[in-house]
């Protein structure tokens, strides 16, 4: 009997698929490796409790036959894709929010329940799950628990490993644990070894997470964005450092180079932002009275950088510059019609300091290449998003782009940076891994 004849014998065999179409389904995910080489599972699986899950994994440990846990797919390294064959595991129906504990903060749910539909449930309560991936409106907790995924507001309220209270896991045995204490409500423990941090950013290597414990927090009362329009990327970098000697914590820093605010301006003409070579944005968030000084503060400090600032409160004008922020994605194809934007090499970190110079090194890269790069990201915590942009019909531009991913993820090492700042390392950086972390 084939995989999916064996599983239908432990599963409702619905759940089961192997048909060639809906295999191809699952052989994609939002990277540009996969788009290049798709890979075919031998079988799904569509789990939808704990115990499918366990019996998946019994079997396919029993057999040495390769799970591939997935749940969005909106990751962009290849992590969710089985690239040896096996059985890829779907956790997007286990998409329950199974409590939500105001008293104590903390929200219980499954692993494919969606990051906004969970912050919506929790916006009626006052509450906030902060983690912030710029993939929220498909992005599962699960996954960004499984690549300790960070997004805009990063710099202030951390990655999701800082909001992952416990876990329940199925371990490749088909064995299932909970880990941060059982039973616990607690925030704060110092008994054992921390599984829960092990565990989150592991990528499914360790065990499959099936539920999460998660810390919530207030939703800010007020928040304010100062926008910074520069006139050299050296003047942008100074500016971030200078706001953080200033003693100022922004909740988030975003940073959009020369292309992008092309990109957005052919888009969304009526946004009509100013031509420069860098763009600044500045959140902060709290009390109404801390609020309106911060903004005021950051003004003060980047003024001798910057060409021009300006701050607001408005709600309007807030949701008006995070729209910009958040159309770069889809915006940058402007630039080149006729061509898409490639998911590769686009995630590095390097020190908040050397990001000047690794924003140079990046259009050196892309001039010698002539593939156009327009870069965006979380200036305040160093992560950066090259996004290239390829015609997909050209063999040998597929070639210089893929040369191009190489010189950005080795650039981005040479900078003391990492490959992967909070888009996880899947196959699509798994060959940087021995270089960055050594033999370890």
């Amino acid at each position: 009997m084939s995989v999916a004849d064996d599983l239908r014998q432990l599963l409702t065999a619905s759940r089961v698929l192997d048909a060639p179409a809906e295999l191809r389904t699952y052989a994609y995910d939002a990277s540009f490796l996969t788009q290049l080489a798709p890979r075919s599972p031998d079988a799904v699986v569509i789990a939808e409790t704990v115990q499918d899950v366990s019996a998946v994994m019994r079997y396919a440990n029993a057999n040495r036959i390769p799970v591939t846990p997935r749940g969005a797919a909106s990751g962009q390294a290849a992590g969710a894709v089985a690239l040896t064959g096996g059985i890829v595991l779907a956790l997007n129906a286990m998409n329950q929010i199974l409590e939500i504990d105001t008293a104590n903060m903390q929200a219980f749910c499954e692993p494919g329940v969606v990051h906004a539909q969970l912050n919506a449930a929790l916006a009626k309560q006052r509450l906030i799950f902060p983690p912030d991936p710029g993939s929220s409106r498909m992005a599962t907790v699960g996954g960004m628990a499984s690549t300790n995924a960070h997004g805009m507001r990063a710099v202030k309220y951390g990655p999701t490993s800082a909001w992952v209270l416990g876990l329940e896991v199925v371990l490749p045995d088909g064995q299932i644990i909970e880990t941060g204490s059982v039973g616990s409500r607690a925030k704060q423990s110092s008994a054992g070894l921390e599984l829960t941090r092990l565990i989150v950013g592991a990528e499914g290597t360790l065990g499959v997470i099936t539920r999460l414990r998660l810390k919530l927090m207030p939703i800010p009362i007020a928040r304010a964005i100062v926008v910074g329009l520069f006139d050299a990327l050296e003047q942008a970098g100074q500016s971030v450092q200078a706001v953080f000697a200033a003693g100022v914590g922004p909740s988030a820093i975003e940073i959009l180079d020369e292309r992008c605010v092309q990109a957005i301006n052919l888009y969304r003409p009526a946004m009509a932002l100013p031509r420069v070579e860098a763009l600044l944005l500045f959140e902060v968030d709290g009390n109404p009275p801390g609020v309106r000084w911060d903004a005021e503060r950051i003004c003060e400090v980047i003024g001798p950088f910057a060409r021009r600032t300006e701050w607001s409160d408005e709600p309007a004008r807030i949701s008006a510059l995070w729209e910009a922020r958040s159309l770069v994605g889809a915006a940058v194809g402007m630039l080149r019609p006729g061509s898409n934007r490639a998911y590769c090499g686009e995630d590095i970190c390097v020190p908040v300091a050397r990001i000047p110079e690794t924003l140079r090194a990046v259009q050196e890269i892309s001039a010698r290449h002539r593939i156009p790069i327009a870069t965006y990201g979380h200036i305040g915590g160093g992560g950066l998003h090259p996004g290239h942009l390829i015609d997909g019909r050209d063999a040998d531009e597929i070639q210089r782009v893929l040369r191009v991913a190489d010189e950005i993820h080795l650039l981005a090492l040479r900078m003391c940076g990492t490959t992967t700042g909070e888009h996880g390392v899947g196959a699509a950086r798994a060959p940087y891994m021995a270089q960055e972390h050594g033999p370890a």
